[in-house]
């Protein structure tokens, strides 16, 4: 993007024109997308590529109604049209609102901002990353000794994004946030059973992250303890009992059942159609959802995280938000529009992944709030139980009520120790129920990372979830089957 300042008075006076020409507000946001990324299968390379390009989005309320449009030219017809796109179809929109649209009043910021990298991303070379990913493979094939490793697959994917918002009502926000992200896949195989696991790495900040995250040596150990579950994992037992969760799972579960029903455009109905509904209601804040440890708490502004952002994409200084806090729902992710419907302020959600779609309420680094014990004094007075480490499989329902998670790595617990390795355990369970049945969890926060889908267009942003190992109590566990 260059110096993003040259465009500022060029932004100006396109904001002036929209407040001439009827719009009571108006957005201009500048956004550029560049990067590359490498695929390799088995030791050889399949493919590497890059993007990169950019534009300008712009939005505009008239009279209630808000209209979008965007253009990848930046010379001053093209920009014009834009602006007068937005305008005219705001003013449609509001002809057929029965609801006007409306925008909560902040303190908006003028700030830059830029996630810090050690080693730039940019100088991260093919050759150098052909060669890690064939150092990854190795290591994670020498782990294995009684299986067959029958297909690695690693990606490395950078991506760094630059922004400069303007609104009409004073936010004047300039960004840049490099991201690295690594996945990869393998498959064991054993007398034509196989067992198939992914894995994901993803961070703001710089090549740094490659050492920091030790790819190697974690895949390398799981893949050992994969093989173990394997071939001697045995059936899971089909009755109540107390079960622990590995980090991984808590972090998804505090994804899907606790960051996506409170989205306030879900919660206000106004995703049924794309992204789903909520359980959650308006009227339901402040209602029990569990445990007194039911505390979920939603944060853009960790360092180095994968969703890590300072002021949203309306200008609103990002800060962390208390989902559901000691077992009560308690704050909704809120857009400057959906806090004017609900009479709250918002709380910095807005976020948009490319200049071509309009910011949205989104999730960034949503996590369980840790405990204080160890894992030990998690299990230690659990006399028979389940751990489930890692998921093979799950869904969720519309609603984000009905959930099903479904045991990779797993293991008994029998009198305070892990025992044998257990095949595939299914649990299900309610919302209300997981965090009404949650007991105890360590102090072991971890973090994994993702990419939520939403929107139309469809928008995938960069998030982490995590949490601590926790523990259930009197749960139902299945055999995948049943």
């Amino acid at each position: 993007m260059g110096d993003p300042f040259v465009y500022e008075d060029v932004f100006l006076k396109l904001i002036d024109r929209g407040l001439k020409n009827g719009a009571s507000y108006v957005e201009v946001r500048l956004q550029t997308d560049e990067g590359s990324s490498i695929t390799m299968r088995n030791g050889k390379v399949l493919g590497f590529s890059t993007f990169g390009g950019g534009g300008v989005g712009i939005r505009a309320l008239v009279e209630g109604g808000m209209g979008f449009a965007s253009t990848n030219k930046m010379d001053g017809d093209s920009l014009d049209k834009a602006l007068a796109s937005a305008v005219s179809a705001a003013r449609s929109a509001s002809r057929l609102k029965k609801r006007k649209i409306g925008l909560s009043d902040e303190r908006l910021a003028r700030a830059s901002y830029e996630a810090y990298q050690k080693k730039r991303l940019e100088d991260l070379s093919f050759e150098f990353l052909t060669e890690e990913g064939k150092r990854v493979e190795s290591e994670v094939r020498d782990s294995v000794k009684r299986t067959k490793l029958s297909v690695f697959s690693i990606s490395f994917s950078t991506h760094i994004q630059e922004k400069l918002i303007l609104t009409s009502d004073g936010a004047h926000i300039s960004s840049k946030v490099p991201r690295l992200y690594a996945s990869l896949n393998f498959v064991l195989e054993d007398g034509g059973k196989t067992m198939q696991r992914w894995r994901e790495y993803s961070g703001s900040g710089g090549a740094e992250l490659l050492e920091e995250w030790k790819i190697e040596s974690e895949v390398s150990e799981e893949a050992k303890r994969l093989e173990t579950v394997m071939l001697f994992g045995v059936s899971p037992p089909k009755e109540k009992l107390d079960v622990v969760l590995g980090q991984e799972i808590v972090g998804l579960a505090m994804h899907e059942s606790s960051g996506h029903p409170m989205e306030a455009d879900r919660i206000l109905g106004r995703e049924a159609a794309q992204a789903g509904e909520s359980f959650v209601k308006p009227e339901s804040f402040g209602t029990k959802i569990g445990s007194p440890l039911a505390t979920v708490i939603e944060d853009p502004t960790i360092p180095g995280s994968s969703g890590f952002y300072l002021f949203d994409d309306e200008g609103v200084p990002a800060k962390p938000r208390y989902l559901y806090k000691e077992g009560y729902i308690n704050e909704p992710l809120l857009n400057r529009e959906t806090a004017f419907m609900l009479a709250r302020k918002s709380n910095g959600s807005a976020r948009a992944m490319s200049y071509a779609a309009e910011p949205l309420v989104r999730m960034s680094n949503t996590y369980l709030e840790p405990g204080d014990k160890s894992f030990e004094e998690l299990i230690e007075d659990i006399s028979f139980g389940i751990y489930m480490r890692s998921y093979m499989e799950w869904n969720i329902d519309d609603i984000r009520w009905n959930q099903r998670y479904v045991g990779l790595e797993s293991y008994i617990i029998k009198n305070g120790e892990i025992g044998d390795p257990v095949k595939n355990p299914v649990m299900e369970v309610t919302t209300g129920e997981f965090y009404g049945k949650l007991f105890a969890k360590d102090k072991n926060l971890k973090f994994f990372p993702g990419t939520c889908g939403k929107g139309e267009p469809h928008q995938g942003v960069p998030v982490w979830f995590g949490g601590p190992n926790v523990r259930l109590i009197g749960i139902g566990i299945k055999s995948l089957g049943d």
